[in-house]
């Protein structure tokens, strides 16, 4: 009775026992479970959310849905009246065109009488009408023959006019170079008196503006006769005075030095400017016009040439 007892007790022991434990270990679990239980809300929750989002799209679409039937709606009536206006319309185009077709063969038909009278009336005027075109043409042809005379006549007029103004130009400005020289002739005489009535001038001091401005007019002059007809009235005249005025510049010590022609070189001390030519060759560089000339004093020079050089390309 006693080990029963005790039996008993010690069933009833190691139950409450394991009670406790299942109790403690029930309790450590109750907030992971209510953690899941949390996660679980809000995941219903978004659920939820998604779930209205989409009867929300759903119901859009609805409404689109039949929108785009009362569309199709209003199309098919729209094609309808159109197959309607289009059965009308070919019914007037077959209506007319039994007409015009009608109308086109009454047309002919006038149109053939007329021409038969209008090449009855043709051939009774023909004739005539080929004499008065051969005497337009004979007419015209004559007028543009006589215009043609007249207007080379007044062109040659024209020319001759031009021709013979040149020719006077260029015979006054032969005179009008034989004076300036007369007078440069002249200042060079004085200058050479004036010179001989004070001869302490020294050579830095001494003016040589006029043998510059002689020298300049020279060079010009000299460009001009090479460009001048040989017929050219007084031209004879004007190469004396040039050849004159140079031999009176030589003997006052003045010299110019000759460059047209020749070629040029780096060490040159004159002012250049370069202008390409296609009638030299590759790189060759010749002097082809004197700007102003170089002129020496006594064997120094007084003034520095510029000139213009062609340069082969």
């Amino acid at each position: 009775m006693k080990k029963m007892l005790l039996l008993a007790l010690f069933f009833g022991a190691s139950n409450l026992f394991a009670q406790q434990q299942q109790d403690s270990i029930l309790i450590k679990e109750i907030p992971t479970i209510k953690n899941n239980v949390f996660q679980q809300r809000q995941e219903i929750d978004a659920l939820t959310k998604k779930l209205n989002n989409q009867n929300f799209t759903i119901g859009k679409q609805s409404q689109s849905v039949s929108t785009l039937q009362d569309e199709n709606i209003n199309l098919n009536s729209s094609i309808d009246s159109l197959i309607q206006l289009i059965q009308t319309n070919s019914q007037n185009i077959v209506t007319n065109s039994s007409e015009l077709g009608i109308k086109i063969q009454e047309t002919r038909q006038k149109a053939n009488s007329q021409i038969a009278h209008l090449d009855s009336s043709v051939e009774k005027n023909q004739l005539y009408w080929i004499i008065a075109t051969l005497s337009t043409l004979l007419l015209g042809g004559l007028v543009y023959w006589l215009l043609g005379k007249r207007i080379t006549s007044s062109k040659i007029d024209v020319e001759t006019q031009i021709r013979n103004t040149k020719t006077v130009l260029v015979e006054e400005g032969v005179k009008l170079d034989n004076k300036l020289l007369e007078v440069l002739e002249t200042q060079l005489k004085l200058k050479q008196e004036e010179t001989k009535a004070k001869p302490s001038i020294s050579y830095e001091k001494a003016d040589h503006s006029l043998a510059l401005k002689v020298a300049d007019e020279i060079v010009r002059m000299q460009k001009n006769l090479t460009q001048m007809d040989e017929k050219t009235k007084g031209l004879k005249q004007l190469k004396s005075s040039v050849q004159r005025i140079q031999d009176n510049f030589a003997a006052n010590g003045y010299e110019l030095v000759e460059m047209l022609g020749k070629e040029y070189n780096e060490g040159m001390k004159v002012t250049a400017n370069f202008t390409p030519s296609e009638d030299l060759e590759t790189g060759k560089q010749i002097i082809s016009r004197i700007i102003k000339p170089q002129v020496n004093f006594k064997g120094e020079m007084i003034q520095a040439a510029q000139i213009e050089v062609s340069v082969g390309e």
